[in-house]
């Protein structure tokens, strides 16, 4: 690690040039000498930028649209090493984050101390860091030149990022484009010369399982790719259009390895399905090589996560109601998850589920979206005089609100 008196003589002197050129560049003005200090990379970034984004600036803005990581093709070789990179940037003190190519975060791991602090600036998943929304910074510059980048301290445009010092390099398909970027960011003081060669062996890591990854498509296309899970109210999966004839316990896996797209470890997978039930190890794990089987191969093994897409209503669900499409989530909740499940994790994302799609009804005050969540859940009280509130006096629906309220509220 750099000396603490060097780094702070850097870092001061970078806060002085930023404090001197910023300004003059936002007015127009003559510029002062160029220092051998500030890379030419770094000043033009600046210049580009200023036009559209203002360095007093607190946090990323979000993107403009959802987070694409369950198709993301760094979502397969990124989960393959996420325990690596949990390990690397808790161990350092780092937070690691992965972009689309755009420059969109789309998954994150760290310790959660450093991962608050990111947090803070929406260093985080949905967060915008392209050089027009976020300035100059590592993953705008890698994006932009398509070569590893370091940003330290004041070369920051925007005075937020101004305690960090970011690493940064590109991920490039086998076709040579750039998918999205790989980062590992911590503050200024534990700037580390070993940092950016290790982003760029774990990218060179990513590249290499992407063309592999390439050389498997080719020779064999993913069945899984057209298959279909409904889980609210009942319980079917399909493949390709034709039944996907699974048992119970392996659509419980499949229904929680599409709701968290980030996977899980096989000791919390073992939990979300048993709890403390005496499961052998090996009852386990025949589960889920049965389901892999099923899918022709779609579950990762180190980690296990999907690594093909799967069309899952509760994952419309959620995705509608992160649009404010209320009227598409209540059409998709035809009844609560799997619900003759009891594994752990199906009961808890069943009552999440349940929780948000009731609260999203209840603001929206539409009498129509309370009437028909009010069929799948006749027994909810509160639900029917809300719609009763909603519905105008002569709405001649108000007597099957009535019907329902009278029933709910019977002993």
């Amino acid at each position: 690690m750099a000396g603490q008196g060097a780094l702070k003589q850097r870092r001061a002197a970078l806060e002085q040039e930023w404090a001197l050129r910023v300004p003059q560049l936002r007015a127009a003005a003559p510029l002062a000498p160029v220092t051998a200090l500030l890379s030419a990379e770094v000043s033009e970034s600046w210049r580009r930028s200023l036009p559209t984004v203002d360095p007093g600036l607190r946090s990323a803005p979000p993107a403009r649209r959802g987070v694409g990581w369950a198709g993301s093709a760094l979502r397969e070789p990124v989960t393959e090493l996420a325990e690596e990179l949990r390990g690397i940037t808790e161990d350092a003190g780092f937070v690691a984050a992965v972009t689309d190519e755009q420059g969109t975060i789309v998954w994150t791991a760290g310790g959660r101390v450093m991962r608050r602090r990111a947090e803070q600036v929406n260093f985080a998943p949905g967060g915008r860091w392209d050089e027009g929304a976020m300035g100059t910074n590592a993953l705008s510059l890698a994006l932009r030149t398509g070569r590893p980048s370091t940003v330290f301290s004041a070369e920051h445009l925007v005075a937020a990022l101004h305690g960090w010092v970011c690493y940064c390099a590109p991920v490039h398909g086998p076709d040579g484009r750039v998918l999205g970027v790989l980062d590992l960011s911590t503050t200024w003081d534990r700037s580390h010369p070993l940092a950016l060669p290790t982003v760029r062996t774990l990218t060179s890591a990513i590249e290499g399982r992407l063309r592999d990854l390439a050389r498997e498509r080719r020779a064999q296309p993913p069945a899984a790719a057209g298959v279909r899970l409904a889980c609210l109210g009942a319980s079917r999966a399909t493949s390709g259009g034709a039944p996907l004839h699974l048992p119970p316990r392996q659509v419980e896996i499949l229904t929680l390895l599409a709701l968290e797209p980030d996977g899980f470890s096989p000791e919390r997978l073992r939990d979300a399905l048993y709890g403390d039930r005496p499961v052998t190890a090996s009852t386990f794990k025949a589960e889920v090589s049965h389901l892999r089987r099923a899918l022709q191969g779609a579950v990762a093994t180190r980690r296990y996560a999907l690594t093909a897409p799967v069309d899952c209503d509760a994952v419309q669900l959620l995705r509608a109601l992160e649009r404010g499409d209320t009227a598409t989530a209540v059409d998709l909740y035809r009844g609560p998850l799997l619900p003759l499940s009891e594994a752990p994790g199906v009961l808890a994302w069943r009552a999440q589920l349940e929780v948000v799609v009731r609260e999203a009804v209840l603001a929206a005050g539409s009498p129509e979206h309370a009437l028909r969540y009010g069929e799948r859940a006749p027994y909810d009280a509160e639900i029917h005089r809300h719609a009763l509130r909603t519905l105008s006096p002569t709405d001649s629906r108000r007597a099957l609100a009535a019907g329902r309220l009278a029933t709910a509220d019977r002993p």
